[in-house]
């Protein structure tokens, strides 16, 4: 009988098949997909968590105002207290079955669905944050340096950062714009917008 194996024979009984390799263990799943960006996981537990606690300042004040029903009528907080049980319940069994997903993420027959799915990538958080952290410098510094000062930086710093244009275009746009702000709400308007040291300086 002849026994010779053909080429890549081997490999291919030693190669698990696509299906073996989905049958992975639960956790390590989940491993690899959040090394990819952020399950859904966490923001599950975080918003779940924020209304609970909404829902539940909703009961507690509806309380306080009266949440009965008076001779003539409910009271003020009668609505208000029922839709924030209805909240407090909700976001309550969110919150529960993503702590059952996490607590269970060990079991072979566990759904793990909520690990192994993606709420945002490693690429798309990048991007999101690309943006968030200059807008919250901005907003931040808008209360020492005013909104002149601070547009000029975030302008520019977009231009150059982001659209690769040269320092010659990026200045003018970048001191430009805060300029026709000022014309057009200063002066035209007369609207004051938040203004910083330098302004003062220059008599604005």
């Amino acid at each position: 009988m002849n026994t010779t194996t053909l080429p890549g024979t081997a490999a291919l009984h030693d190669t698990p098949s696509a299906f073996e390799a989905d049958e992975g263990h639960p956790a390590d799943t989940a491993e690899a997909s959040a090394s990819k960006g952020v399950s859904e996981l966490g923001p599950e537990l975080g918003v779940a968590g924020f209304l609970m606690l909404l829902g539940a300042l909703v009961v507690f004040d509806s309380i306080r105002l009266g949440a009965g029903w008076a001779d003539d009528g409910p009271q003020s907080g009668y609505f208000p207290f029922y839709i924030g049980l209805m909240l407090l319940a909700s976001s309550g069994v969110v919150l529960f079955k993503a702590l059952a997903c996490w607590m269970n993420r060990a079991t072979a027959d566990a759904d793990t669905s909520l690990l192994n799915r993606t709420f945002v990538g490693r690429d798309e958080l990048q991007l999101v944050m690309a943006m968030l952290v200059p807008a919250t410098l901005y907003v931040v510094a808008m209360g020492f340096v005013g909104l002149y000062v601070s547009s000029v930086v975030l302008i520019a710093w977009f231009m150059r950062r982001h659209g690769r244009f040269g320092w010659p275009l990026s200045a003018m746009v970048s001191i430009g714009v805060p300029l026709t702000v000022f014309v057009v709400f200063e002066r035209w308007f007369l609207v004051p917008l938040p203004k910083g040291p330098i302004e003062a300086m220059l008599g604005f």
